[in-house]
């Protein structure tokens, strides 16, 4: 069956070994790392297959770390086995002290007594690989069936764990070296010794050298049979002269886990120089050693030669890292190698000696070589076979007497006999007999032991009667097979036991009592009475307790009259019942027992305070809740019972405000609360109890008020008709204003959230959802001057939540000089729903849009001026072509007029390169004329109201000798004269004069770019006042060199000027 399976933990690995002897072995060895033996339904069908019979014996070996703490699980017989856990008892027959046996599960377990691995005899003296062995016993008896006995035995290899800390055997070791040694030469260093073995032993080995040996000395560990060799390596010139010795440390390490370590003084003494070493004649020595073997016996002698002279090849011999044994047992001459024997070889206590000879010659720098040595032991007949006789499952043995009952079966052991002899081979095969004629015999118990050691089971042959025969003593013989053989005996002596079949019976198998509580301790509680019918010891009877847990040490029974007790105070509160059963046993062997039942009923006092279940209450409740509403619940509780945990509760410091409904513990408000006025209420609560006299206690109860979400957030800043200046040149992410509002509610309900509702079209502000703090977003632009206006909501996060709102005027502008217009509107602002964003310059989109209007106006306007322009130039032309009777640009007799003097005229026409001189004056009697003609065609400015375009205005009679300009006329259409305005800079100076007459009387408005042709003019009456170019531009005219008149036109202001000069004030 699986110890896992059972419930019990597995060793770390175990071997189950079955050995019918009829069958052959079958074997089950686990892998590595497998935890189970073998799966639970193939193991059972194995046990009931191969079941051995009481004949057969069953080997187990387990394995087990050393040093295990006491009490540490190594395996479970009865689990590896395959019996139940009930009906049998398991013995421990061999293996103490240093394990035990649990009687009902088999399970085996550590002691108080360590197993150390290299303290055991058994494992002294191993060869390195060989496994500790420690053997153990165990008996299996069937309790039910009564049978005979079955012997298990069962080895556990004790593994090694890393305990013991590798050493040198000197903390002081001396390494002579020549001076004139060869780098890269070797030298042996005494190696370490680890009590462990395999990975626990010597792992490693570590030089240290200081400075002055640094670039010296090395380390090298070579591997032999023996193990690891450390090495010194000379790896510099040493000169004795300089130095003589040097000081290091070897550091050895074993390879356990984790690893142990020490160190030694390795001490360099520089010799002068030896040539050559010693060598053996063979590498290694065999020889055999009888046993018993005199003291000065010659054993072997080792023989090593050196090829130098003098003191450097006399040799001395020793003993190299032998054990302390052989150092004891054998003596080695110095002089000559001859080994002898100086103490008495026995090769039961050891069978085999090995150790290394040390051959060393006697230079000044002495060399040295080893050798193996193994010597076997061989054995002798000088141990007589020795027969051991211990008892066996229930037949216990003391002083050389088994008792054995009467009604045993036929074939019971009575004892187990192990016969063994220390010799080997021949003289320990073992023969073991009975001898006389009593009803017993031997049978083998174990087919796996060895001819010198075997196990008999000592057994009945026929039934036995106490009554014919009370007591046998049985003689063994054992003779081994040695020339001469030897032999010993061992007897028993075997006593019939009566039987007790009879158990006590109680006069009541179950006893009810009532016992009040608060008892004085060792009251007498109940007394109970049983008898039995055997006589003698079988009838003495003797009570005893068993009683539940939770009554155990409170009650006493008398062993001898059955009365019960109680030992201290009982408290019902804790158990108001216990149970007892009271267990009646004979004297007898084995003693029988009779049960009965006692119980016990605690009645109750009134010894408990009413007690609430918190030492304080705390309720919270919200506040505007309906009077009479509950508040809160309270539990009390009382240890006792009937009237006497009956608990009243009443308000203690009552002022109507509270009352408690008993038997709920609901606490009922008789007032609606409100936070604002009072957050906080707090009385005691009183619980009394029915019991005489009563008990009370009392408890605070704290009502606190919760908030609920009954105020909306208060805008402390800014007001409504507040505003704040701000100039283009603000920086972004710069704080323009600041939102800041209360809510006398708490908790969430106070928690506020700031948002912009509204007025902000443009995306130009920013506002912090908790701070309040009003930022610029984006950069000032030209539309964005004006009054801003701000819709921020302050929200709380109540459920539902409540908010405000505040309004926050930002007023974009470089200054504030125009106040009154701030004033209109901000109170425009108040006025304006606040769905309607108030965002900067109103006009400005409106505006644009105008001027867009205009733009198209006068690029349709210029359009149709060149089509005109393009026909006046086509017709001008063609008339060109009809050479009509008056030709273009021929000059009259008399000008048309004389221009003033003027110097700027005449510096301009220096400057347009023309030759042409000013007309020379005429004569005095033209002069009247000539002047009257000047004067009618002298340019007029005037000027009709400010911002008035240039007009153009002729006479209409012209006097007499005046040029005649019909002929290029179909009627006589009078010559327009130019008026310019005043405002015009160059209206005085450069357009005063006007030379040369055009040849087709074509006149170029500067204004409106439209050309007027002669057709244009005819039968053209001009008006006191003509109408104003559409064009927003004030025009002044310029000859140029074609004698074409165009004006030159200054800008007007732009529209976003004027409206700038309204905004700031302007």
């Amino acid at each position: 069956m699986d110890c896992r399976a059972r419930g019990r933990r597995c060793p770390e690995s175990a071997l189950l070994i079955l050995e019918p002897a009829p069958m052959g072995p079958l074997r089950h060895s686990p892998g590595p790392g497998e935890r189970r033996l073998l799966l639970p339904t193939l193991l059972l069908a194995l046990l009931l297959l191969l079941a051995p019979s009481p004949g057969h014996a069953t080997r187990v070996v387990y394995k087990v770390a050393e040093e295990q703490p006491p009490n540490t699980l190594i395996g479970s017989l009865a689990a590896d086995y395959g019996f139940p856990d009930v009906g049998h008892l398991y013995k421990l027959e061999v293996g103490a002290p240093y394990l035990r046996v649990d009687g009902k599960t088999g399970d085996i377990f550590t002691t108080e007594t360590s197993i150390d691995r290299e303290g055991l005899r058994e494992c002294q003296n191993q060869l390195p690989g060989e496994p500790c062995i420690l053997e153990f016993e165990v008996s299996i008896t069937d309790l039910v069936q009564n049978g005979s006995p079955r012997l298990l035995e069962g080895q556990i290899e004790v593994q090694d764990i890393n305990d013991n800390t590798p050493n040198f055997a000197s903390p002081v070791i001396t390494l002579p070296i020549p001076e004139n040694t060869n780098i890269g030469s070797l030298f042996s260093i005494p190696v370490a010794s680890d009590r462990d073995a395999g990975p626990n032993g010597v792992a490693s080995y570590e030089l240290q050298v200081g400075p002055e040996a640094q670039e010296l000395f090395g380390l090298q560990v070579a591997e032999d049979q023996e193990g690891k060799q450390p090495q010194l390596i000379v790896m510099g010139n040493l000169d004795r002269e300089r130095l003589d010795s040097y000081d290091l440390t070897i550091k050895v390490q074993d390879g356990g886990n984790p690893p142990r370590a020490s160190s030694a003084l390795l001490r360099v003494t520089v010799l002068d120089t030896n040539d050559n070493a010693p060598k053996f004649e063979r590498p290694s020595y065999e020889a055999e050693l009888s046993e018993n073997s005199p003291i000065g016996h010659s054993v072997i002698q080792v023989k090593a030669n050196d090829s130098d002279q003098g003191a450097n090849a006399e040799i001395d011999y020793t003993f190299h890292q032998a054990p302390e044994v052989v150092r004891r047992l054998l003596r080695l001459d110095r002089n000559t190698g001859l080994i002898t024997v100086q103490g008495p070889v026995d090769r039961e206590d050891l069978s085999t000696l090995r150790f290394s000879v040390l051959a060393k010659d006697r230079g000044t720098n002495p060399k040295s070589a080893r050798a193996q040595v193994v010597v076997t032991v061989k054995d002798m007949n000088d141990n007589a076979p020795t027969i051991e006789i211990r008892g066996i499952g229930l037949v216990t043995h003391q002083d050389g007497m088994a008792n054995i009952s009467e009604d045993v079966a036929e074939e019971t052991a009575v004892a187990l006999v192990q016969v063994s002899d220390r010799d080997e081979g021949e003289n320990a095969a073992v023969t073991c007999v009975v001898a006389g004629d009593v009803p017993f015999q031997l049978r083998q118990a174990s087919e796996t032991g060895s001819d010198s050691k075997k196990k008999y089971f000592l057994q009945t042959t026929t039934p036995l009667d106490y009554e014919k025969v009370k007591d046998y003593t049985i003689e063994i013989v054992a003779v081994d097979s040695g020339n001469p053989p030897l032999s010993s005996t061992n007897s028993l002596k075997v006593q019939v036991v009566d039987v007790n079949d009879n158990a006590p019976v109680f006069t009541q198998s179950v006893t009810e009592v009532a016992f009040p509580e608060n008892n004085k301790p060792g009251e007498v509680v109940a007394e109970v009475t049983a008898s039995d019918a055997d006589s003698g010891s079988n009838a003495e009877l003797v009570y005893s307790l068993e009683p539940e847990p939770a009554a155990k040490g409170l009650f006493t029974i008398s062993p001898e009259t059955g009365e019960i007790r109680v030992k201290t105070s009982l408290d019902r509160e804790q158990r108001e019942s216990y149970e007892l059963k009271v267990v009646a046993a004979d004297r007898g062997s084995p003693s029988l027992q009779g049960t009965a039942t006692v119980l016990i009923n605690v009645l109750d006092c009134n010894d408990n305070d009413p007690k609430f279940m918190l030492s304080g209450y705390n309720f919270s409740v919200m506040e505007n809740m309906p009077a009479l509403s509950p508040v809160g619940m309270v539990t009390v509780i009382d240890g006792d019972k009937g009237e006497n945990a009956r608990v009243q509760l009443t308000v203690e410091q009552d002022n109507g405000d509270f009352v408690i409904q008993n038997g709920t513990g609901t606490i009922l408000s008789s007032l609606s609360f409100d936070r604002e006025q009072q957050s906080t209420y707090t009385f005691q609560l009183k619980a009394v109890d029915g019991g005489v006299p009563p008990r009370s206690a009392y408890v605070g109860v704290t009502i606190n008020v919760l908030d609920e979400n009954d105020n909306a957030p208060f805008i402390t800043a800014p007001s409504n008709t507040s505003h704040r200046l701000l100039t283009p040149q603000t920086r972004l992410g710069e704080t323009v204003s600041q939102v800041t509002a209360e809510d006398i509610d708490s908790g969430v309900n106070a928690e506020l959230t700031y948002s912009i509702a509204g007025g902000n079209p443009y995306g130009l502000f920013q506002i912090g959802s908790h701070s309040g703090a009003i930022t610029l977003e984006k950069e000032i632009e030209r539309r964005h001057h004006g009054l801003h206006r701000l819709v921020v909501k302050v929200s709380d996060r109540g459920k539902p939540p409540r908010y405000g709102t505040a309004l926050v005027h930002l007023y974009v502008n470089e200054t504030l000089a125009n106040r009154t217009l701030l004033e209109t509107l901000l109170g425009h602002s108040l006025d304006t729903p606040l769905d309607i964003d108030i965002a900067g310059d109103p006009e400005y989109e409106r505006s644009k849009q105008r001027g867009n209007i205009l733009f198209g106006v006068v690029a349709g306007v210029v359009a149709v001026a060149l089509l005109i322009a393009l026909a006046v130039l086509v017709r001008y032309c063609r008339q060109r072509e009809a050479k009509s009777g008056y030709q273009a640009g021929k000059k009259e007799t008399k000008d048309l007029y004389a221009p003033k003097p003027s110097s700027k005229v005449s510096k301009g026409n220096k400057s347009k390169g023309k030759k042409s001189k000013s007309p020379k004056p005429v004569k005095p009697v033209e002069d009247e004329d000539e002047t009257g003609l000047q004067k009618s065609l002298k340019f007029n400015l005037m000027s009709d109201a400010p911002g008035d375009s240039p007009r153009i205005h002729l006479p209409l009679n012209y006097p007499p000798g005046s040029p005649d300009l019909g002929r290029h006329y179909r009627s006589n259409s009078p010559l327009p004269s130019i008026q310019l305005q005043p405002q015009s800079p160059s209206a005085s100076k450069k357009h005063q004069v006007v030379q040369e007459l055009p040849p087709a009387n074509t006149f170029v408005g500067t204004g409106d770019t439209t050309s007027t042709g002669s057709e244009q003019y005819s039968d053209y009456s001009y008006r006191t006042n003509p109408p104003k170019y559409p064009s927003k531009q004030a025009c002044s005219m310029r000859r140029h060199g074609s004698g074409l008149l165009r004006g030159k036109c200054a800008p007007e202001p732009a529209l976003h000027e004027v409206r700038s000069r309204r905004w700031t004030g302007g």
